[in-house]
């Protein structure tokens, strides 16, 4: 049996056939050791993302994402190994589990670091011995000290490293982004709720078109004369990199926002 304490695994199931999904489903209820959940379910890679970026933000709440993705590789649109690529990039990325009906993939799925490579039909004993691998794995990740957290940035023909300890906000404006640090502004083609998803939970929505360092925030205000979606007087947030009060600058906080700014100013 998994260890006394052990949260059960939390899976994310990406595949386009539903019958699929359904047998995926029901191997994993029928498996006794480790114990696993799935947390959700997508059959396409965007699908996938708008799950993730959902289930993570969730896990502030809950203490714990998506342990362990199980992708299938033909999917519609982006391939399931595009899809591993693009999780790789992510603050806390989960482990991830091929399941395909094609054997001639597993060389590049390995270089991609998935854990284990799962052809259909998919017997239950493999599938426990690849969930045990995702128990070892996740133990070894709690214990592990935390990396220094950089993005990666593209602007203008050359790719930035910031640490996210230097940014101080991100602003959309004329599809792009403004990153904004202490000493330099950078305008790069990102999406917002790309670099979003990829920043983590360091970082805090404010508006449609703004993210702050959570750290950077000094003051969430009610201030009179700041247009809101709904006119007149508006929530705002004082923002500025630690100890240089002079460079702070009060950004709008739209109304549907405040709430989860003052739970992030409250941890």
């Amino acid at each position: 049996m998994a260890p006394a304490g052990d949260a059960a695994l939390r899976l994310l199931i990406v595949d386009d056939e539903a019958l699929a999904r359904v047998r995926m489903r029901q191997i994993v209820a029928a498996l006794g050791e480790p114990a696993a959940v799935i947390a959700a379910e997508a059959d396409s890679a965007a699908m996938a993302q708008a799950a993730l970026a959902s289930l993570t933000s969730l896990s502030d709440t809950v203490g714990h994402g998506i342990d362990a993705v199980l992708l299938d590789i033909g999917l519609p649109g982006p391939s399931g190994l595009a899809l591993a690529e693009t999780l790789r990039a992510l603050p806390r990325p989960p482990a991830v589990i091929f399941v395909t009906a094609h054997a001639g993939h597993a060389l590049r799925a390995f270089e991609l670091e998935a854990l284990d490579y799962l052809t259909k039909p998919v017997r239950r004993e493999r599938l426990q011995q690849a969930l045990m691998r995702v128990a070892q794995w996740r133990r070894a990740r709690d214990l592990a000290p935390p990396p220094d957290r950089v993005l990666v940035l593209h602007e203008r023909g050359r790719v930035l490293r910031l640490p996210h300890a230097e940014i101080v906000s991100l602003r959309a404006e004329n599809k792009a982004v403004q990153v904004r640090t202490p000493s330099q502004d950078y305008v790069v083609d990102e999406s917002l709720g790309e670099l979003e998803q990829r920043l983590g939970d360091g970082f805090v929505r404010i508006h449609r078109n703004a993210l702050v360092a959570r750290l950077a925030i000094r003051a969430l205000e009610l201030r009179p004369g700041l247009e809101d979606e709904g006119g007149g007087d508006g929530w705002a947030v004082l923002v500025g990199p630690p100890g240089a009060a002079a460079e702070s600058e009060w950004l709008p906080v739209s109304r549907r926002q405040v709430p989860g700014v003052k739970a992030a100013l409250a941890r």
